[in-house]
């Protein structure tokens, strides 16, 4: 299968820098959609790029089984970052990978079998974080995947507890759905699936692969609702584009999960991409710029929806998680975004556009959202 192509874009692209791409035109693209969230401090970003040439420079990668200043430098880092008393932390190579480790160390540390998830989630695509994704288009081609998956309705609490009961061994939620259409829950919700999964002995799984590392206004989107989980997943923009995913786990989950590994666990490289990362985002208060910008853009959004009478159904999200459901289809919007307006964003389902951009950028960049949106709805 040497150089097959699935989706190619029709806009090649050369370099980038902060929110900006640049096509081999030389075409300028402002980024909404930082590749699904991982360009968190946009691109090629300095703090990031210093920290990878002078690692690679030192040691490109040494297994795991290898104590390196680097890796448990981000071990550390993570486990003070984490919410409430999550402390363990096993790295990995991507978001599915995350989510599958989550899978394996929820059912060995309760003895148990089922999980149950939501209808419209999307965690992953290989064939076991597949089991926990709703949309058949993703599944149908690879059946059977993993099974023993019960799916319930998206922030439907009466239905949430009739699923969990004493043979379940996780709840798998994201705070806000991405693929599913940017949807967030609401912190009732997600305080009713901590204390059902407490009287049940289950664990309660937290998907922030899209949500976290300040996207939401918080480090983590369970914050913003106080919520803590047992297994806290993340990915994308944890290493600002180098692959890099993990798990984060309560004691109770460290201590009971069985043997779990990977080669690539951990690689010094990717560890000081996501080092420099986290130390930006948490020195320069970026969960807070995201909070703080993103309110604008929503607010800018809804007012030129009812200024301009947009066919628009809804403008939603947190932070600098937006999602725009428009009465036409997505992606022919995303179409006329990108070559009329030269704007880059994201489908999110048929009928929502879904801004990502990186965390870095001000009310200037929102405004230029704003605009295109304006010209190409009208």
């Amino acid at each position: 299968m040497s150089g097959f192509v699935f989706n190619e874009k029709p806009i090649a692209i050369e370099s980038g820098e902060g929110p900006y791409l640049y096509a081999d035109d030389g075409t300028e693209y402002l980024d909404f959609g930082a590749s699904y969230a991982v360009a968190a401090l946009g691109h090629s970003h300095p703090a990031v790029t210093a920290a990878i040439q002078e690692q690679a420079a030192k040691l490109t990668y040494v297994q795991a089984s290898y104590p390196v200043e680097v890796r448990t430098e981000l071990y550390e880092k993570l486990a003070t970052l984490a919410p409430g008393d999550i402390s363990n932390v096993w790295l990995c190579n991507s978001g599915t990978e995350a989510n599958e480790a989550a899978m394996k160390f929820a059912r060995s540390a309760t003895g148990r079998q089922k999980i149950v998830a939501t209808k419209r989630a999307f965690h992953g695509r290989t064939l076991g974080s597949l089991a926990l994704t709703w949309k058949q288009k993703y599944k149908k081609p690879y059946e059977p995947v993993a099974g023993g998956v019960e799916f319930v309705s998206y922030g439907d609490e009466e239905e949430l507890a009739e699923a969990v009961d004493d043979e379940t061994a996780a709840v798998f939620l994201e705070p806000i759905q991405g693929e599913g259409g940017i949807n967030p829950a609401t912190a009732e919700y997600l305080q009713t699936a901590r204390d059902l999964t407490d009287d049940a002995g289950a664990a309660l799984v937290f998907d922030e692969i899209q949500t976290g590392i300040g996207r939401t206004g918080s480090l983590w989107a369970c914050e913003n609702a106080g919520v803590v989980p047992d297994i806290l997943t993340s990915a994308k923009g944890i290493a600002n584009g180098l692959p890099l995913g993990a798990t984060l786990c309560a004691d109770w989950i460290a201590d009971g999960a069985a043997s779990h590994g990977s080669t690539f666990s951990g690689g010094p490289v990717v560890c000081a991409a996501a080092n420099a990362t986290l130390d930006t985002v948490v020195e320069q208060d970026l969960p807070g710029h995201a909070a703080a910008v993103g309110d604008y853009l929503t607010t800018e959004l809804e007012a030129a929806v009812e200024e301009h009478d947009l066919p628009v159904r809804e403008v939603r999200g947190d932070g600098l998680m937006v999602g725009v459901e428009v009465k036409r289809g997505a992606n022919r919007t995303l179409k006329h975004l990108a070559l009329s307006e030269q704007l880059l964003a994201l489908p999110a389902g048929r009928t929502v556009v879904r801004f990502l951009p990186p965390l870095v950028i001000e009310e200037e960049h929102a405004d230029r959202a704003v605009d295109a949106m304006t010209n190409v709805l009208s």
